[in-house]
């Protein structure tokens, strides 16, 4: 799992990038390592308020894989450019045999490729779309066996009072509102599955079957092409396959990376949203699908609420 948690105005949760303190969690199956970064602060002083950020991450519980290693990669990059209002987070989800290494070279190279685009500033959606193509392009021609491999990102730009999310995969960015007495989640990003019809259109248009793991293996109807919903079809989603193979079985319809799923509409292209920051809002969280596999954007701003002084 991985996280990357931002609040405007603190206690968060130093990385595994970035190491810092570690301490140990005895989940169901042993003893999981936790790594720990304290908050830290950045003033964005064109609308004067104070980004306060931190990342937890986690590995996953595997019980028949207790040696797998945590797939999942982060980037903070602050002040981009010099300008103290201009900051970027990201987590980025590892799949595949190589799958650490393709998110660790797209943690590496997105922001860099964003940095290096003349429209960053005057037009970040624009930059977003250039920067995710170039990195997947890259990554391509980097050495690193993508065939089978890739990465899904979800970053945040913010620039002065407005945030632009830009999601490749089904990682997810939520903020958290005031509303009344209550703090709701609102989704900044929109997970890119086969459960959304347009993806599943696209894919489909694109050569690829899609089915879940029992429709392929003959245990349900592969005829029907219909799953439910995200939330409540359990471990079985819908993936993609080509026609005579049974791979890639990719459950996202975007990544970067992933070479022969690009042969069957898995692309780069991200979904950019533009947000403006109002009074509020409380915070944002930026996570991987290990956390919203499991839990909803509800759940996860409780959670951060139950563990987090929130000044109002």
């Amino acid at each position: 799992m991985g996280c990357a948690h931002g609040k405007c105005c603190g206690r968060y949760p130093k990385s595994s990038n970035e190491g810092s303190g570690e301490f140990h969690e005895v989940g169901p199956f042993g003893k999981h390592v936790l790594t720990e970064r304290s908050i830290e602060c950045v003033p964005v002083p064109s609308h004067n308020f104070r980004l306060e950020y931190s990342v937890l991450t986690q590995r996953g519980y595997y019980p028949d894989s207790p040696d797998k290693e945590n797939q999942d990669s982060f980037c903070i990059k602050t002040q981009l450019r010099g300008n103290a209002n201009v900051h970027f987070f990201g987590v980025f989800d590892g799949h595949g045999q190589f799958g650490t290494q393709c998110a660790n070279f797209v943690r590496d190279r997105l922001v860099e490729a964003l940095l290096e685009e003349p429209s960053l500033l005057d037009d970040p959606v624009k930059a977003y779309n250039s920067a995710f193509l170039r990195t997947n392009q890259e990554l391509h021609e980097s050495g690193i066996d993508d065939s089978m491999s890739g990465t899904t990102a979800i970053t945040v730009l913010v620039v002065e009072d407005k945030i632009f999310v830009a999601n490749v995969g089904d990682s997810r960015a939520v903020i958290a509102v005031q509303a009344g007495d209550k703090v709701l989640a609102e989704d900044l990003s929109c997970d890119q599955t086969p459960f959304r019809r347009d993806e599943y259109e696209r894919v489909k248009a694109c050569g690829a079957r899609v089915l879940s793991v029992d429709q392929v293996e003959g245990l349900k109807d592969p005829d029907i092409q219909s799953w439910g919903d995200e939330e409540s079809q359990g471990n079985d989603p819908p993936r993609l396959w080509v026609q005579n193979g049974m791979y890639p079985g990719t459950a996202f319809t975007r990544s970067i990376g992933d070479s022969i799923a690009e042969k069957i509409g898995v692309v780069a292209d991200p979904e950019v949203s533009v947000f403006q920051l109002r009074s509020d809002h409380l915070f944002f969280v930026v996570a991987s699908d290990g956390v919203f596999e499991f839990l909803s954007s509800q759940a996860v701003v409780n959670m951060v609420i139950s563990l987090v002084h929130i000044k109002k």
